[in-house]
């Protein structure tokens, strides 16, 4: 469904991206923000699913300024190699490039961002960090609880599994605690529910979480 293209970040830096366009006029745009994982299948998967839901959807190559192309599996090999490609990036680059992501759909109408695994943590600093988007879903993101006390500039949901044994409880309810305000929805599934992929894949966790999603899109980017 979707093409490769190139975009280009405030600061010149030039990043590989996933776009897929939705049949008919857009909803609106949405940025897809991978997990440790890289722009691979699983998450080309998921921004063509976002298409076909009705909205122009882009997924930036945010491991592109410290190693390009890269799409990881899902072993321990590929798990040490995403971590330190995370460490790499750090956390005020992927927030450029989102930008220049959110730039390329923004003429679709309002534009969200919607993140899983690594890419939950930086859609929550999207929220808190980045002007120009109009709601942020972060899926099981594991340093969001380090970051909870930053103030949201527009609604958020967050999924969480009650059994990811990266996430405890402990952080999930501070997340909570600390944005009593924002959509919080825990799943009996583990980390990576989403992912058809992983061992902790779970159906109908997935589900309800995407008609949650789509709705609150659907009410923010409308």
């Amino acid at each position: 469904m979707g093409q490769n293209i190139t975009l280009n970040a405030e600061d010149g830096f030039a990043l590989d991206a996933y776009l897929a366009e939705p049949q008919g006029k857009p909803k609106g745009g949405l940025v897809v923000i991978q997990e440790i994982f890289g722009v691979n299948s699983h998450m080309r998967g998921v921004t063509d699913e976002f298409a076909r839901q009705g909205y122009l959807a882009i997924c930036p190559a945010l491991f592109d300024r410290a190693k390009k192309k890269v799409e990881l599996g899902y072993a321990p090999q590929d798990i040490e190699a995403g971590r330190d490609l995370r460490a790499a990036v750090g956390w005020d680059n992927p927030i450029k490039d989102v930008r220049a992501a959110m730039k390329k759909v923004q003429g679709a109408g309002k534009v969200g961002t919607v993140g899983y695994c690594w890419g939950g943590s930086v859609t929550w600093l999207t929220a808190t960090r980045l002007d120009g988007i109009s709601a942020a879903v972060c899926y099981y993101g594991g340093q969001i609880a380090a970051y909870k006390d930053e103030k949201p500039k527009v609604p958020v949901m967050f999924h969480f599994g009650e059994h990811d044994k990266g996430i405890p409880m402990s952080d999930v309810d501070a997340v909570k605690k600390a944005q009593p305000n924002q959509i919080l929805h825990v799943y009996p599934s583990g980390h990576g529910f989403n992912c058809e992929q992983r061992a902790d894949y779970d159906a109908a966790s997935k589900k309800l979480a995407l008609d949650r999603s789509l709705a609150f899109f659907a009410k923010n980017l409308a």
